[in-house]
């Protein structure tokens, strides 16, 4: 195998899209520039074609460089002990390079020995499209000297730029009419940067992609068309309260650790969002029913089934992707939803320490009276329960601020909560 051909191909290949195409800067550019001033290990981790080779190539075109991308099938089969003919690789063509790019390191077992020698005298980002990557032997090796950043599809402020579209603090009628155009086709089409290249059909190959190399491959399923099933129903069924158990039955998988586990995947290849039923009670929380999203919203309607008029069911999607695209990057906070046993429910609660921060409801309005009585009820009904203050309305195109029940409720509209970092 001819390393230096394929490392020479797959980095002018890099070259030729920045030179063709439009790149989009990316909102955690200038914090992966940061974490590299030094040697150091820096962990690119998000779901598959996101962004994370042209991410990593932005980092390191200015230093000199050494990139190799293991998902390629001229790659299929390499070992660990392999790794060291590409290092060979980078120094015959490019000399002593100070930086090294290892994509999709995923595909190699026992890598992070190789990985771990490298950092002590290189500066080294590995990408990978599965959250476990670093909780093995690296791990172990590097507690404290390497630090991960998640990248999700494009948020609606990189879309946006992508479609050269100026943000304001003030809106023409004509400007505001714009953005809620743009706004529908995120809801709709979702954010992967591959999806403005080659239209929509691409999403169905990326997503049978992900089932395929990233699950079925990687963990050794052998109830394949099962598996199937299960992240169709979940894609299918986001934003609504799921049971391990019920799951089993539907689908006829005869153990509920079965479908625990294949959840746990699809989990960590970063394809749905799983969120816990908020309870003070630990135990509680974890018998309770769970919740899931998908990681886009463009997947959803392609895989789902009729859901691409269903405004307020994607509106809440991408509250769960934003939500957890902000606490990627303060680790601070974690989101749960809560529901008691009137049904009462509240889409999402934030948890900072100890201290329950924020409850967010969404719902496609743009009038108050469009609002349910039933979703304020819940808001105020989980804020006397939660001893939360801070209550949030995120709505199609309503804003302001209403007193209810003595308590003060915020009502924004989705483009601007999605606009505004400090939301």
């Amino acid at each position: 195998m001819d390393f230096k051909v394929i490392v020479k191909e797959q980095r002018e290949e890099l070259q030729d899209i920045e030179s063709t195409e439009r790149i989009i800067t990316r909102d955690s550019l200038k914090d992966g520039s940061k974490y590299l001033e030094h040697p150091n290990i820096l962990a690119i981790l998000g779901i598959r074609r996101c962004g994370k080779s042209i991410f990593s190539y932005l980092l390191a075109k200015e230093k000199n460089f050494g990139y190799i991308n293991f998902d390629d099938e001229r790659l299929v089969g390499i070992k660990a002990s392999d790794l060291n003919r590409v290092l060979e690789a980078f120094y015959e063509l490019y000399g002593d390079v100070d930086l090294i790019i290892l994509d999709e390191i995923q595909n190699i077992e026992k890598w992070e020995l190789f990985a771990n020698r490298l950092r002590r005298t290189k500066k080294v980002i590995i990408t990978g499209s599965n959250s476990k990557l670093l909780a093995g032997e690296l791990a172990t090796h590097l507690t404290g000297r390497y630090i991960d950043i998640q990248l999700f599809p494009f948020s609606f402020c990189e879309f946006l730029n992508m479609k050269h579209f100026k943000r304001s603090s003030v809106y023409t009628t004509k400007e505001k009419a714009g953005l809620f155009g743009f706004l529908n086709e995120y809801l709709k089409v979702g954010g992967f940067p591959e999806v403005y290249k080659f239209g929509k059909r691409i999403l169905p190959r990326l997503y049978e992609d992900i089932i395929t190399k990233d699950i079925i491959f990687r963990y050794g399923i052998r109830k394949r068309e099962e598996l199937r099933m299960l992240a169709r129903y979940l894609v299918t069924n986001f934003s609504k309260e799921i049971s391990y158990s019920k799951i089993s039955r539907i689908l006829g998988i005869k153990h509920v650790s079965t479908v625990s586990n294949w959840i746990s995947y699809l989990e960590q290849a970063f394809l749905i969002i799983k969120l816990e039923r908020f309870d003070f009670k630990l135990k509680q929380q974890f018998v309770a029913p769970k919740k899931v999203y998908c990681i886009d919203n463009g997947i959803v309607n392609s895989i789902g089934f009729g859901l691409s008029e269903n405004l307020g069911r994607l509106m809440e999607n991408t509250v769960a992707v934003e939500l957890q695209r902000r606490c990627a990057i303060d680790r601070t906070f974690e989101v749960y939803y809560w529901k008691d046993h009137q049904q009462n429910e509240v889409d999402f609660v934030l948890k900072k320490g100890p201290k329950i921060s924020r409850l967010i409801q969404v719902t496609y309005a743009t009038s108050r009276d469009e609002i349910d009585d039933r979703e304020t009820k819940s808001l105020l009904k989980g804020a006397r329960k939660l001893k939360c203050k801070d209550l949030l309305v995120i709505t199609w195109d309503l804003s302001g601020d209403e007193e209810i029940s003595e308590r003060k409720v915020n009502f924004t509209p989705l483009w601007s909560w999605l606009t505004q970092k400090n939301q």
